[in-house]
């Protein structure tokens, strides 16, 4: 299969309407699919939106025509009950159909422990998230459920609106024991940067399906004023992955960004207008297993970036 483009709805640094605007823009510029991230916060105070995706994947679907649309990825085990995400995905596959996937994950304390839960350790939210998955695609059947788990309860529930369609179910894994996990439950893999040995545990593990992964962006003609956009609003680029998880805060992430050195952000940012460093790195996370790929353009240009993929970069890459 030819791998497929996106780009990523930044739902931490762009109002409600922005976003939709976005999304038209992307299917305009020729794009296979946008993703979507659920959470409660922004990483950072700077970012300054978080809106429901729930709410967004619906006005998606009126908006848009063709595009795919993913979620990258909900934390289905703490903040919302899997209970009424099975009722919220199957509602969103009426309005979207085959476009919808739905990606799943562990999360980050950032937006989980809001509710005042505690905050497990990753061995446990694993568990929790196969048994999630478990009461979710139960009620996906449109039976009534009753369920007595060692994490969930669920009691003469229905989804009368069940999913018309198949909603393929796309797990986050970053390391062996997720990879081996997504294999099992999941329906496709999610991961970053291409991350190549966690593919392939995944595959080892028989994982199939689409694997998806992103590429940090920040497209501009002056690549100086480039890098001082990302240092702005997503200088988190820096801050390493265990963190990510179990920093609670916007303010905590701040703090964290705060060591990041401005030249430590191009090793995880395109920075400028490089369209060969961009078509290297893309095809690097294609050799590697990616075959879902989509591009986070950081800031506000939007429009700069679809217009340079419309205009030569898909078609070198496809």
């Amino acid at each position: 299969m030819s791998a497929k483009f996106g780009l990523t709805l930044s739902s931490e640094e762009h109002d409600p309407n922005r976003l939709l605007e976005i999304a038209q823009l992307a299917e305009e510029s020729g794009f296979d699919f946008v993703s979507i991230s659920d959470h409660f916060h922004p990483w950072l105070d700077d970012q300054g939106h978080s809106p429901f995706v729930w709410t967004m994947l619906g006005a998606l679907a009126e908006r848009t025509t063709s595009l795919g649309v993913v979620v990258g990825v909900t934390c289905p085990i703490m903040r919302i009950h899997p209970a009424i995400l099975a009722q919220a995905t199957a509602t969103t596959s009426h309005l979207l159909g085959e476009r919808f996937t739905w990606g799943v994950g562990t999360g980050e304390a950032l937006n989980e422990h809001i509710l005042g839960d505690k905050w497990p350790p990753a061995p446990e939210r694993l568990a929790m998230l196969e048994e999630a998955l478990d009461v979710i695609r139960q009620l996906w059947t449109g039976d009534e459920v009753s369920y007595a788990g060692e994490y969930f309860t669920v009691e003469n529930a229905r989804v009368y609106d069940a999913p018309p369609v198949e909603i393929p179910v796309v797990m986050s894994a970053f390391g062996d024991k997720a990879a081996e996990l997504a294999a099992r439950i999941g329906d496709g893999l999610w991961t970053t940067g291409g991350a190549s040995d966690t593919i392939d545990s995944w595959k080892a593990a028989g994982g199939t399906g689409p694997v998806y992964s992103q590429i940090d962006v920040c497209w501009a003609d002056d690549a100086s004023a480039a890098l001082d956009t990302v240092e702005a609003v997503w200088r988190t680029a820096g801050v390493p992955g265990q963190l990510m998880q179990d920093l609670p805060t916007p303010a905590h992430f701040d703090m964290a960004a705060s060591v990041v050195r401005r030249d430590d952000l191009t090793e995880s940012v395109l920075v400028g207008a490089d369209e060969d460093q961009l078509i290297k790195k893309a095809r690097a996370a294609i050799d590697a297993g990616v075959d879902h790929l989509y591009f986070h353009q950081i800031g506000d240009d939007q429009e700069g970036f679809c217009k340079a993929w419309a205009a030569g970069l898909a078609e070198k890459l496809a």
